[in-house]
C-alpha cells in the first residue's frame, strides 16, 4: 500500500485531491503575501493594521458627524418660521390688550356718567339735596361728554392702529428671522397676518347715550320738588294750628278742654290726640257734632223774664243750627294723600248771622195782639197774650212783617249775640272751632298743592328713570367686534438659502466637502386666552396711571372717580360690578326718606342697574401659540398650498425688515409722524384739559 502509494505520489498524474491542492497553493500564494502585513507570523496585528482600523473608524465618526449637523441645521429652518409666527403674533396680541382697555375706559365712563346723572335726579327729588342734585347732574352730563369725545378718539386711534398693524406682524416677525441667522446659516422670511385686512366694527364704541333732556329734566325735578316741600311746610303748619285748637292746648283753653268743661264729655266722645301726627281735621269735626249734640240736649228754653227766656231760647237756636251743620261737615283723604274737607263756619255776630238760616227760618212763635202780629223767643214769654198766630223768621221781623215783643225782645241782635259771646273770646268753644275750620282751609289748599306736586315730581322722575333706563340699555350692546389684522393667526414662511458648506475644519481630511442645500419652512401661531391671567389687574394698572394725574382727580366730584375706578376694573364683571358700585354711591345721598319720591327712584334706578343686561368681559391675556397653518388659511378663505407659493415667490431673497415689508406691500408706518402715537385722549369732565394715551410704536416696530 505504501509502495505504491509513493509511486503513484512521484510518477502518476495530477488527480483527485493532488489536483485540488496544487490549485490552492497557486492561486493563494500572493494573497498570504497581503495578510502577512496585517498579521505577523505569530497571528497578532501588525502597525499597519492597527493604522488602517484607526482610519477606517475616524472616516466612519466624521461622515456621520457630517450626516448629523446636516440633519439638524435642516430642521432649523422649521424652529426659525415657528419662532417668527410666534413674533408676529405677539404683535396682535399687544394690540388686542390695548383695545380692550380702551373699551373698558369708554363702557366705564358711559356707566359713570349715567350712573352720576341716576344720582343727580334722586338727589333733585329732595330738596335738601338739589345744590348737589344739579352739580351731580352736570357732572354726569361732564363725564358723558367726555366719553363721547373720547370714544371717537379711540376708535380713530385703533383703527389707524390696525392699519399699521400688518407692518408690525411683518417686520417683527422678519427681525426674529434675520436674528437667526448665523454660523454660516442665512435665513429669510415674516409672517403674514391673516385676515391681512381689519374687519373690525367699533360702532358701539359710537353708540351714544342721549342725555340731551337730563339737566333739564332735572331742573323740574328741583322745581316741583322745592314746590312740594313749601306746600307741605304750609300743610304741616296749618295742620299744627288746627291741632292746636283742636285739643294740642290742653290743659290751656282749646276744643277738648271746653268740651270736657262746658258739655262734661269724656272718653271715645271727646278724644284726646297727644300728636299732631295721630290728629286729622275729621277728629275736630266729630268732637264738634259731639259737642253740640250736648249741649243741645242739655239746653232748655227757661228763665224768670222775658229777657232770661230770649238768652236761653237765642242759645238753643244757636246750638240746633251749629250742630246740623257741623253733621253736614265732611273730612275724607283719598289714597294719593288728596283731603276733601268741609268744615262749617259759624256766625259769630250779627251781620254773619243774618246770611245763616238763623235768619230766614220761620220758627219763632207769634201771636195776635191788640197792636197785632207779636213775634216771641217762647209762647212762655210774658208779652204772649194774645192767641198762637204761627211761626214767623227773624227776617219777617226786620221787614215789619210782624212786631217786636216788647217783653223778650226777640230780634237777629239778640242772636247775633248769642254766636258772638262764645267766638269772640278764647273761653268759647266757638272761638276754637273758628281756628279750626280756618286752618282746615289753608291744609286742604297746601295739602293738595302738595299732592299736585309730588304727582308731578313723581312723573318727571318717571322719565327720569326711563332716560337712565334707555341710557344703560344703549351701553349695553355688544362691545366691540375686534377682528384686526392676524386676529386668525399669522402664517410664517422661512426659506434658506443655496450653498451653505458642511463645516471642514475637522473633516477634510475624511469626506470630501458638501453644502447643505436649501429649504424652506412654514408655520402658523394663534391667539389663546391664557387662564393665568384671568385675575391680571391691567386695568387696575390703567387706572392708578390715569388718577397719577391730578387733574383727572380734581375735575371730578368727591366719589366719583371712586365709581369709576370700580366701574373700569370690574369691567371683567361688569354686571355685578354695576349694580354694587351704581347702589354704593346712590346710599351716599343721605336724606332720603322711605316713601318719598326720591326714595322711589332710588329704588327703581337700582332696580334698572341690576337688570341691565352687561356681558362679563374675558379679562385673560392672550398669548400666542403654534397652530396649524391649513386651519388658518381656511379661517381666512385661502388655500394652503398656493397661498405658501405665493409667499415664498414674494419674499426677498435678502434685505432688512422694511424690506420685507415693503416687498409685501403692508407699509404704513410713515402714516405715524411721531415715536409716540396718541391712540386717544381722555377729557378731563369738567375741563378743557386732555389726557393722551400713547402707544410707543418706535418699539414695536424698532427694526424698521
Amino acid at each position: 500500500m505504501q509502495v505504491g502509494f509513493r509511486a503513484n505520489t512521484r510518477t502518476g498524474s495530477g488527480s483527485g485531491s493532488e489536483k485540488a491542492a496544487a490549485r490552492v497553493g497557486r492561486a493563494a500564494g500572493p494573497a498570504l503575501l497581503s495578510i502577512g502585513a496585517f498579521i505577523d507570523d505569530e497571528g497578532g496585528y501588525t502597525t499597519v493594521a492597527m493604522a488602517v482600523a484607526l482610519l477606517v473608524s475616524l472616516t466612519l465618526v466624521f461622515s456621520a458627524a457630517s450626516a448629523q449637523w446636516v440633519s439638524s441645521r435642516s430642521a432649523e429652518v422649521q424652529e426659525v418660521a415657528d419662532a417668527a409666527a410666534m413674533a408676529g403674533a405677539n404683535a396682535v396680541a399687544a394690540y388686542a390688550t390695548i383695545a380692550q382697555a380702551l373699551d373698558a375706559c369708554v363702557l366705564s365712563m358711559g356707566l359713570t356718567g349715567i350712573v352720576v346723572t341716576g344720582a343727580g335726579f334722586v338727589a333733585s327729588c329732595v330738596p335738601p339735596l338739589a345744590a348737589a342734585g344739579a352739580k351731580l347732574t352736570a357732572s354726569g352730563a361732564q363725564i358723558l361728554d367726555a366719553r363721547r369725545d373720547f370714544a371717537k378718539s379711540a376708535a380713530s386711534g385703533l383703527q389707524k392702529l390696525e392699519s399699521a398693524l400688518p407692518a408690525i406682524v411683518v417686520a417683527n416677525s422678519a427681525s426674529c428671522v434675520l436674528a437667526n441667522s448665523e454660523e454660516g446659516l442665512g435665513y429669510g422670511g415674516c409672517a403674514v397676518p391673516y385676515p391681512q385686512k381689519s374687519q373690525s366694527d367699533f360702532s358701539a364704541l359710537d353708540a351714544d347715550v342721549d342725555d340731551s333732556a337730563a339737566e333739564g329734566l332735572a331742573e323740574q325735578m328741583r322745581s316741583l320738588a322745592a314746590e312740594e316741600k313749601a306746600a307741605k311746610k304750609a300743610a304741616d303748619d296749618a295742620k299744627d294750628r288746627g291741632w292746636r285748637a283742636d285739643c294740642g292746648n290742653n290743659p290751656s283753653y282749646c276744643m277738648y278742654q271746653r268740651t270736657s268743661t262746658l258739655a262734661g264729655l269724656g272718653g271715645d266722645e271727646n278724644p284726646m290726640y297727644p300728636t299732631r301726627d295721630s290728629w286729622n281735621f275729621g277728629a275736630a269735626l266729630l268732637r264738634a257734632r259731639n259737642y253740640y249734640a250736648a249741649r243741645l240736649r242739655a239746653c232748655e228754653v227757661t228763665g224768670s223774664n222775658g229777657e232770661e227766656l230770649t238768652d236761653s231760647a237765642c242759645l238753643r237756636a244757636f246750638f240746633g243750627y251749629a250742630l246740623n251743620k257741623v253733621r253736614q261737615g265732611s273730612y275724607s283723604e283719598d289714597a294719593d294723600g288728596a283731603v276733601s274737607i268741609d268744615l262749617p263756619s259759624l256766625p259769630h255776630d250779627t251781620a254773619e248771622t243774618r246770611e245763616t238760616e238763623l235768619f230766614t227760618d220761620r220758627v219763632w212763635p207769634c201771636t195776635a195782639e191788640g197792636s197785632g202780629r207779636v213775634l216771641h223767643s217762647s209762647m212762655s214769654c210774658p208779652g204772649a197774650q194774645g192767641a198762637y198766630d204761627g211761626d214767623a223768621s227773624l227776617a219777617d221781623l226786620d221787614a215789619g212783617g210782624v212786631l217786636l215783643c216788647e217783653e223778650c225782645r226777640m230780634s237777629v241782635g239778640n242772636m247775633g249775640r248769642a254766636a258772638a259771646a262764645s267766638t269772640s273770646i278764647g273761653n268759647g268753644f266757638e272761638h276754637w272751632w273758628r281756628e279750626v275750620v280756618e286752618a282746615s282751609k289753608d291744609y286742604q289748599e297746601a295739602r293738595n298743592r302738595e299732592v299736585a306736586a309730588k304727582k308731578s315730581l313723581k312723573q318727571k322722575a318717571s322719565e327720569g328713570a326711563d332716560l337712565f333706563k334707555k341710557a344703560m340699555e344703549a351701553l349695553s350692546v355688544v362691545r366691540p367686534k375686534l377682528c384686526p389684522p392676524g386676529a386668525y393667526g399669522c402664517v410664517a414662511v422661512v426659506v434658506r438659502g443655496p450653498g451653505t458648506a458642511v463645516p471642514s475644519e475637522l473633516t477634510a481630511a475624511f469626506i470630501s466637502s458638501a453644502e447643505l442645500p436649501a429649504g424652506a419652512a412654514v408655520s402658523a401661531a394663534a391667539l389663546a386666552p391664557d387662564s393665568s391671567t384671568a385675575e391680571n389687574n391691567i386695568l387696575a394698572s390703567f387706572f392708578d396711571g390715569l388718577a397719577a394725574n391730578n387733574s383727572l382727580v380734581g375735575g371730578m366730584l368727591d366719589g366719583v372717580a371712586t365709581l369709576w375706578g370700580k366701574l373700569l376694573v370690574g369691567y371683567g364683571s361688569a354686571y355685578g360690578s354695576l349694580a354694587e358700585a351704581g347702589d354704593g354711591l346712590l346710599d351716599k345721598l343721605d336724606g332720603v326718606l322711605g316713601g318719598s319720591v326720591g326714595s322711589w327712584l332710588k329704588g327703581k334706578l337700582s332696580e334698572i342697574m341690576g337688570a341691565t343686561g352687561l356681558e362679563p368681559a374675558d379679562m385673560r391675556l392672550r398669548k400666542p401659540v403654534l397652530a396649524n397653518t391649513g386651519d388658518v388659511l381656511a379661517k381666512a378663505g385661502y388655500d394652503r398650498a398656493s397661498t405658501v407659493r405665493s409667499l415664498i415667490n414674494a419674499i426677498p431673497d435678502s434685505g432688512s425688515a422694511s424690506d420685507y415689508v415693503r416687498a409685501l406691500g403692508v407699509w404704513a408706518v410713515d402714516t405715524f409722524a411721531e415715536d409716540e402715537y396718541t391712540v386717544a385722549e381722555l377729557t378731563v369732565p369738567g375741563t378743557k384739559i386732555k389726557i393722551p394715551l400713547k402707544v410707543d410704536v418706535k418699539k414695536l416696530v424698532s427694526s424698521l
